[in-house]
């Protein structure tokens, strides 16, 4: 039976925004089914003021907060794999640090995973930049559990921030890796469905995810597209890509990564997402 006793997973590292922090948290602590547990990973030293806002919040919410912490910088991947470790309840809720939940967002999932037996639940997210009310696009992922199965050859099937999981089940895959950079979220999912986790991506969009030029910048590039190659050639090795999936998953985004932002920025927030509804 699911539980509605869930550990909320964030990581944490010294450029982030303190502002946007708080919203965050706040976003969760807040939820209609409020958190059990809220796990911060420190990934490496802090700056004074993200310390003081989670220094703050400890002692807002006695006993709630559960920190991992040391020293250096290790990435997503290393902070996510030990946050996973330190979380004390069956269901983990993922979210980053710059985005915002809506208050029912684990209410419906919670409520999607008892009733469709899910290890993993996901929604669609509305991408905004700087305020809230400045909504740019939302996405259009594969809601049921087979089209998610066959997106997941050529595309990423679900976003980070919403998603939730069953612990056991993330550990029964291997839990999260350091091996594919900027790809750790998507790695992992590929995992969990290959093992026969059952998923779901719930229609109506639960987080609020912050993107500005710096997002599309960060998909492009020599750098980001050997990463991209690395990740998905063992896809191809490990059986779950074929070679055909590869190519058709690597080549299109090859012709991405290259173009300029510019052209970038336009192809994701025009094509390769939906306008909200007004």
């Amino acid at each position: 039976m699911i539980t509605n006793a869930y550990s909320v997973l964030m990581s944490v590292y010294a450029k982030e925004n303190p502002e946007w922090l708080r919203e965050s948290m706040d976003s969760m602590l807040v939820q209609t089914t409020p958190p059990a547990e809220m796990v911060v990973v420190k990934d490496g030293a802090l700056s004074r003021a993200l310390e003081e806002v989670l220094d703050e919040y400890s002692e807002m919410y006695p006993g709630l907060f559960n920190f991992v912490a040391y020293s250096e910088n290790r990435g997503l991947g290393y902070a996510l794999h030990e946050g996973v470790l330190a979380c004390r309840n069956p269901i983990i809720a993922r979210m980053d640090t710059d985005d915002i939940a809506v208050p029912e967002r684990m209410e419906m999932q919670l409520r999607a995973m008892r009733e469709y037996d899910l290890d993993m639940v996901g929604s669609q997210v509305i991408e905004f930049d700087g305020e809230l009310g400045t909504c740019l696009t939302i996405t259009d992922l594969p809601e049921e559990h087979e089209e998610i199965l066959k997106y997941s050859k050529r595309r990423n099937p679900f976003r980070h921030p919403p998603i939730t999981f069953k612990r056991a089940a993330v550990l029964a895959a291997g839990n999260y890796s350091s091996d594919f950079l900027y790809f750790e979220d998507w790695d992992l999912f590929n995992r969990m469905l290959s093992v026969g986790c059952k998923s779901k991506n719930l229609h109506d969009p639960l987080v609020y995810m912050r993107v500005n030029g710096d997002f599309y910048a960060r998909r492009g590039g020599m750098r980001y597209l050997a990463h991209a190659y690395r990740f998905k050639k063992a896809q191809l090795e490990r059986g779950w890509f074929t070679l055909r999936d590869f190519c058709l998953s690597f080549t299109p985004q090859a012709v991405v990564c290259l173009m300029p932002n510019s052209i970038r920025s336009y192809l994701y927030t025009n094509y390769l997402r939906k306008a909200p509804d007004k």
